[in-house]
């Protein structure tokens, strides 16, 4: 038996929430502890908050007032409701919740019957039942529990590297399957803004949203997850972050974007998208030859059909990125008008893994063919070298090439300054880092 336990504040909220399985006929009350029941299984929401609020003490330090509880069985275990009452009443007890008001409801939505407790921690003086250690003790009870009443042993699924991650099934456990789907995506992918994360999450059915705003003249920041199904509509209530666990939570998908920031390298994800762009006729190729380089492309559209948004997720090196972080010529504006007009593709440099920059096989032939272009070109490069600060031509053309340091005094478009710098501070970062502190 899994036992999952969140403290938390709402009190209304968490009685409602298990009021709404139960008017949808997708729960049940079992028993209550010092809560009014009248024994046919349904709840008046207001009747128990009320209940609830008899036993709040008028004042006391705890900010979370409140315990929310599910017990989770085998889903080979089947047991009674009045099994599963007394199991939920033995666990209270062990757990030093005998003297405390809650109720106990058993969800039906899934599958896998499971029961949901809900219970006030603050005592009528003000102090707190302690959370100290919460998790192993509840762990050791579950399994006495399970001797006792001759259950399965079940413990939490634990996520491993190889694990894939799987889109939303609606008839399954959506609170479970967005909190395993949401832990993965954080653990594997690097991803530097909430468009980036919500790219990625969009391949498993998932979308996440900001919530801002202010409570009690308290400011806050939160994150609000939802399920859809493949046509991105939402196919159940909404979960707040902190219901999923902390890795969900604001405060951790920022930190994850700071430090994908640090380790993001974009050159090997811009190289391949270069050299898919430039053999590709169209959106359709473009986007077949990058599936098989086990990139995917998501596109987010206008109303009028017009493409506002381009990210890029490499499966290869974990990196989620915007196509404008690749570079203008991969922007949206730039994939608009080449897929609307094939022959308007931007020239991109590809860049081979040495780092060193070779501009489109297309632009070398074609100067090949027309030594004439290309002595005009050269002729107006010198010309315009001449005219920008009356320098003389120093011959850059005829210099030798120099193994390795092409790619760095390449000015063409393949050549980004900022890109280069970037890179070069995060390379003296981790230098710094082997070396360590001075003393």
């Amino acid at each position: 038996m899994v036992a999952k336990i969140s403290l938390g504040s709402s009190l209304y909220g968490a009685i409602v929430y298990n009021g709404e399985k139960i008017n949808k006929e997708k729960g049940r009350v079992l028993d209550t502890n010092k809560i009014y029941n009248d024994g046919s299984g349904n709840i008046n929401i207001h009747r128990a908050f009320e209940d609830f609020k008899r036993w709040v003490p008028q004042s006391t330090r705890a900010e979370k007032t409140m315990m929310h509880i599910s017990l989770n069985p085998h889903p080979d275990d089947i047991l009674s409701e009045g099994e599963y009452a007394s199991l939920a009443h033995e666990y209270m007890e062990k757990m030093g919740f005998s003297d405390m008001p809650y109720i106990i409801v058993k969800h039906q939505d899934i599958d896998r019957h499971h029961i949901h407790i809900v219970a006030l921690r603050v005592r009528p003086d003000g102090s707190a039942i302690s959370d100290r250690n919460n998790f192993y003790r509840s762990k050791e009870i579950c399994r006495e529990l399970e001797r006792k009443y001759g259950l399965h042993t079940a413990e939490r699924q634990k996520i491993t590297p190889d694990m894939p991650i799987r889109k939303i099934a609606p008839a399954g456990d959506i609170k479970r399957q967005l909190a395993n789907t949401v832990k993965m995506v954080g653990m594997r992918y690097r991803f530097q803004s909430i468009g980036e994360y919500n790219a990625i999450l969009g391949l498993y059915n998932v979308k996440c949203e900001p919530t801002d705003g202010r409570v009690n003249g308290r400011e806050y920041h939160g994150l609000v997850y939802y399920a859809l199904d493949d046509s991105g509509n939402v196919i159940a209530s909404p979960f707040k972050a902190s219901r999923l666990g902390r890795f969900a939570s604001r405060t951790a998908i920022d930190g994850r974007f700071e430090r994908s920031k640090e380790k993001t390298d974009i050159r090997p994800v811009r190289r391949v998208v270069a050299e898919v762009m430039e053999r590709s006729s169209g959106k359709d190729d473009f986007i077949a030859g990058l599936k098989e380089r086990n990139i995917d492309l998501v596109l987010r559209y206008t109303d009028e059909g017009r493409i506002y948004g381009v990210t890029f997720i490499d499966h290869n090196s974990m990196t989620v990125l915007n196509g404008s972080r690749l570079g203008k010529e991969f922007s949206a504006n730039a994939l608009e008008n080449w897929f609307r007009d094939p022959s308007d593709k931007a020239d991109v440099a590809v860049i081979p893994q040495n780092g060193d920059t070779v501009q489109q096989p297309e632009t070398e032939s074609h100067r090949q063919d027309n030594p004439a272009t290309t002595a005009s070109g050269r002729q107006s490069s010198q010309s315009h070298r001449q005219e920008d600060g009356n320098r003389p031509d120093t011959g850059h053309d005829d210099m030798p090439s120099l193994p390795g340091l092409d790619g760095l005094f390449q000015t063409g478009p393949g050549f980004d300054a900022e890109e280069e710098a970037f890179y070069r501070a995060m390379q003296r970062r981790k230098k710094k880092k082997r070396r360590g502190p001075k003393l």
